[in-house]
């Protein structure tokens, strides 16, 4: 075979592969689909405002109900460290020699021999007193905690509830333009098996549509994905989907404006969970040294002994005092220990105020840099919603080309998406200065 039957056999060979794919995506949409599926059970939609979602959230989340579960556990602590050592008792009787027992002296029974010591441990130099304030300080610390679990918790479920709210808002977009335009190619795909156009104006309009399709395909994914989250932090386990209500006009107006930054770290540092935390550990520290104090301080043992005939004397009764020498042991190792804690708490205090202000002030920047970008880009879709029915109706006169209908379509549908993007983003570093903050400073609800 010399070189040109071959190129001529390669063209013959590529012609073929054309004509093939051709075929393919000629052939109407409904000769190309799979099988139905099954169809999926009906999903109730529950209208949701975010006050709600809160109350909710607050009653029926799973991990702060284990966190209430740690209180609890160290407060009991604290109550079982104040509880006074219980008395000691000890009895002795003789139980083997009965008969000598039994005897009697000078016409009188013998009483039996029996033996009997009481002892109290008391706890000198405020043991008790200390155990007890070092295991409350404790109780206080999980109290934080479960405050700042809160606290994080709640931005993780406010975010997701506006991220819904914004990805119900785009997918209407695509809602709206994915039958519109399937009916357009729905139509022209008649028209090219009439000979009326030509194959590539419905290859490309079929490849738009599928890029549609694939990209709602994204959001309806990311959607589920948030549903399920939403539904955890809510301990729901109905298949219900949530739709948030959400005030658009409060959304909108929210202003960093009020609140300067150095007013916002000044109440990070007092409000924030975390930080408070830090500082209760370092209370908890010092009540352990004071605790390590009383207890190098040696316990006094009290105790009254009876002995009805084992002494040189009959019915003898006795008092008795008992305490440990501090020779060798005095608890100097814990002592050494608490004072290390202190030391360590301090510099994690240092450093959590340290973080407070980093995050307070990188939320502060984000959020003015996010609401700077929103004010000055133009929010309004309406020119786009009014022309687009005028559009296809100019593309199905030939009055456009697909080109310019295509891009009207696409610069549509990223306009929308952009600005609901831009929205979501917004909000979200809203409500992440009231996460680095503490508390809810910015209510869009």
């Amino acid at each position: 075979m010399n070189i040109p039957e071959f190129i001529s056999l390669g063209a013959r060979q590529t012609r073929r592969w054309l004509r093939a794919a051709a075929l393919l995506l000629t052939l109407p949409l409904a000769a190309r689909a799979q099988p139905a599926a099954p169809a999926a059970p009906a999903v109730d939609t529950v209208r949701l405002s975010l006050p709600e979602a809160e109350k909710r959230f607050v009653l029926n989340n799973l991990q702060l109900l284990a966190q209430r579960y740690n209180i609890s556990a160290a407060q009991a602590l604290a109550v079982q460290a104040r509880l006074i050592d219980n008395p000691t008792l000890s009895v002795d009787q003789n139980v083997l020699n009965q008969a000598v027992q039994r005897q009697e002296v000078d016409g009188q029974r013998v009483p039996r021999q029996v033996a009997f010591q009481v002892q109290q441990l008391f706890g000198l130099a405020g043991r008790r007193r200390a155990a007890g304030q070092a295991s409350q300080q404790a109780a206080v610390v999980e109290a934080f905690n479960l405050e700042d679990l809160v606290r994080t918790l709640r931005y993780q479920l406010r975010t997701t509830f506006f991220d819904i709210y914004f990805r119900q808002q785009t997918l209407r977009i695509f809602d709206a333009e994915i039958p519109s335009l399937s009916r357009t190619v729905g139509i022209y795909q008649g028209q090219y098996e009439k000979g009326n156009i030509a194959l590539k104006e419905v290859i490309r309009l079929k490849a738009f549509l599928f890029s549609l399709e694939s990209e709602r395909l994204g959001l309806v994914t990311d959607q589920a994905n948030a549903q399920a989250d939403l539904h955890i932090l809510l301990r729901d386990s109905t298949r219900s989907a949530y739709a948030p209500v959400v005030n658009a006009d409060r959304v909108r107006d929210l202003s960093l404006s009020p609140f300067p930054e150095a007013q916002l770290v000044d109440s990070a540092l007092v409000r924030r969970a975390d930080l408070l935390a830090r500082r209760a550990d370092v209370r908890r520290t010092d009540l352990n040294l004071r605790l390590q104090r009383a207890v190098a301080t040696p316990d006094l043992a009290v105790g009254y002994n009876y002995d009805r005939l084992g002494s040189a004397y009959p019915d003898y009764q006795s008092v008795s005092l008992g305490i440990a020498v501090p020779i060798f042991n005095r608890n100097q190792g814990n002592i050494r220990a608490a004072r290390a804690q202190i030391g360590q708490a301090q510099a994690l205090l240092s450093q959590q105020q340290l973080v407070v202000r980093r995050d307070v002030h990188e939320a502060y920047q984000v959020a003015q840099r996010a609401d700077d970008l929103f004010q000055h880009t133009s929010r309004d879709t309406t020119p786009f919603a009014k022309l687009i029915d005028n559009i296809e109706k100019s593309y199905a006169k030939r009055v456009i080309g697909i080109v310019e209908y295509l891009d009207f379509f696409e610069a549509y549908k990223n306009n929308v998406v952009q600005i609901n993007a831009l929205r979501a983003n917004r909000l979200r570093a809203f409500e992440s200065i009231n996460l680095a903050v503490g508390r809810v400073v910015f209510r869009p609800e």
